[in-house]
């Protein structure tokens, strides 16, 4: 990262924050970068980029396909796009558009997916994206990412900017601590290691993996030692590592804020399997149902996204291997 964006991920922030300070960044060298929303300035955290860029900004309103049909068409003339909306409605309302009009077309749009997972909290089943991760994996040519920390936003953003491909990034609203000050290195593709551990392996992603370092604390005063690994790239997925550490530890548990199906955790298991790696394995994510309404801490409580609820998860793994 450049000393500019650096400076931008040094105290706790929402991702979104740290997303829209570093396209500030960038647009300030970069006319071409444009940003294009529906409806959604204010919750994607970019009045101050209207203000400052207001000729690098385009409103469509609540139009989602309009929205995803517009950035294809503007990155197709060589722009460099980013589509902000909220993940529930990008990743269906609009997801021929991303299908067809940037993905199979390859035009290199950068869709961000705002207020994603449960981050809606008392509106409800609507308003929650619990399937993204299902379906946007399903899509060929399409970089799937959901960043921790500040650090994982700021630079999945601006090496996103840097390149030519089409990229889904989802993004919660909550405040994020940093989680880590040693592993500063991110790729896409390649999972970031938070913690070591010998004993069971705590695959997460996004905003899941603050609470499963938690989880990892709490395990350790137990002498039982977890790694946690954050997988901001859900697709491609980081096969290599995954596979060091189902050999190295005895147990494996996924969390992510999506549904226990075609996220994350499918994503791990069809690899283990496959590839006879196969060791006490737990998805931990939101089940097949309507989830109940309430704050996203209140939700994650109650479905076990929780240092305590993961905690108690891997204990029974490991007490019944």
């Amino acid at each position: 990262m450049g000393a500019t964006i650096d400076n931008i991920a040094t105290k706790d922030k929402a991702n979104l924050d740290v997303f829209s300070e570093v396209l500030q960044t960038l647009a300030e060298t970069d006319k071409n970068l444009l940003v294009v929303t529906s409806d959604s300035r204010g919750s994607g955290k970019l009045v101050p980029f209207g203000q400052k860029y207001p000729k690098q900004i385009v409103e469509v309103g609540i139009a989602e396909q309009h929205l995803v049909g517009m950035a294809a068409g503007l990155a197709s003339s060589g722009k460099k796009v980013f589509a902000v909306s909220p993940a529930c409605f990008l990743a269906a309302r609009a997801l021929e558009q991303i299908k067809n009009d940037v993905a199979y077309s390859d035009n290199p749009v950068k869709l961000i997916g705002i207020s994603a997972g449960v981050s809606y909290g008392a509106l409800g089943s609507t308003h929650h994206s619990l399937h993204d991760f299902a379906v946007m994996r399903a899509i060929n040519n399409l970089t799937v990412v959901a960043p921790a920390d500040n650090f994982e936003t700021a630079e999945a953003i601006s090496q996103a900017a840097a390149t030519d491909s089409p990229f889904y990034i989802r993004f919660g609203k909550k405040v994020m601590p940093l989680l880590s000050e040693t592993n500063t290195k991110f790729e896409f593709g390649k999972g970031r290691v938070i913690k070591e551990g010998k004993d069971i392996v705590i695959i997460a992603t996004g905003e899941a993996v603050y609470p499963a370092l938690q989880a990892a604390e709490q395990l350790a005063t137990e002498n039982i030692h977890a790694a946690v690994i954050s997988m901001h790239t859900i697709k491609p997925l980081d096969t290599e590592l995954i596979a060091q550490y189902a050999q190295q530890c005895k147990a494996i548990i996924t969390v992510e804020e999506h549904s226990v199906y075609g996220g994350l955790g499918e994503a791990c298991a069809s690899f283990l399997l496959q590839n006879q790696l196969t060791k006490p394995f737990k998805i931990i994510g939101l089940p097949d149902e309507y989830t109940v309404s309430g704050s996203q801490n209140e939700i994650f409580n109650h479905y076990g996204i929780s240092g305590i609820g993961i905690k108690n998860e891997a204990l029974k793994l490991l007490n019944n291997q």
